[in-house]
């Protein structure tokens, strides 16, 4: 096993290290809609996992609802702008790992493992 350039090495951990830098902001940035009850209720969340003020919208038909059927529902809504964001966050470093063209054996550095 030839041991990589160190100098390229570093060139390569700090190109990614900016890379994350920006993907983070990118994920910071996104804002996503979830949804429950067929639309009845509907979440914003940023990519923070952050409801803004106003990210919050209950259709009033659900006003003469049992609370505990609203309760549910505000959950899953929110359950599942979380779950988008996670598919964005996922996406994104993905899309950045395939970008980054590290050298093959970087992942296996003095740890012993992968010969």
């Amino acid at each position: 096993m030839t041991m990589p350039n160190m100098k390229e090495l570093m060139e390569k951990a700090k190109e990614m290290q900016q890379q994350m830098q920006e993907a983070q902001k990118e994920i910071l940035s996104i804002n996503v809609e979830g949804v429950a009850g067929g639309g009845m209720v509907k979440i914003n969340m940023n990519g923070a996992h952050q409801i803004p003020p106003a990210g919050v919208k209950i259709s009033p038909t659900l006003m003469e609802e049992d609370e505990e059927m609203l309760g549910d529902l505000i959950a899953a809504a929110i359950n599942d702008a979380s779950k988008k964001i996670e598919e964005v966050t996922k996406e994104k470093m993905t899309s950045m790992a395939k970008d980054m063209k590290l050298p093959e054996d970087f992942g296996n550095l003095g740890d012993g493992e992968g010969e």
